[in-house]
């Protein structure tokens, strides 16, 4: 497939220099948005995992007998 001598370091070493080279701009703004979009899941994890807490909570509010 690849010419003799062609390893799979050397396919990665290829592309960080097409990528240094070419989206050396674009890297800052690609970096961001990563940044935001992982707040954005972790924030969204964390309510989840509160509406969850929340509806246990209530789940064992409901299951307990009242005092008669």
């Amino acid at each position: 497939m690849f010419a003799k001598g062609l390893q799979g370091w050397h396919i990665i070493v290829l592309v960080l220099v097409v990528l240094v080279l070419w989206g050396a701009p674009k890297l800052p703004g690609f970096a961001k948005s990563l940044g935001q979009s992982m707040r954005i899941f972790r924030k969204e994890m964390k309510q989840l995992g509160d509406e969850r807490a929340e509806d246990k909570k209530q789940g064992s509010e409901k299951e307990q007998p009242k005092d008669e």
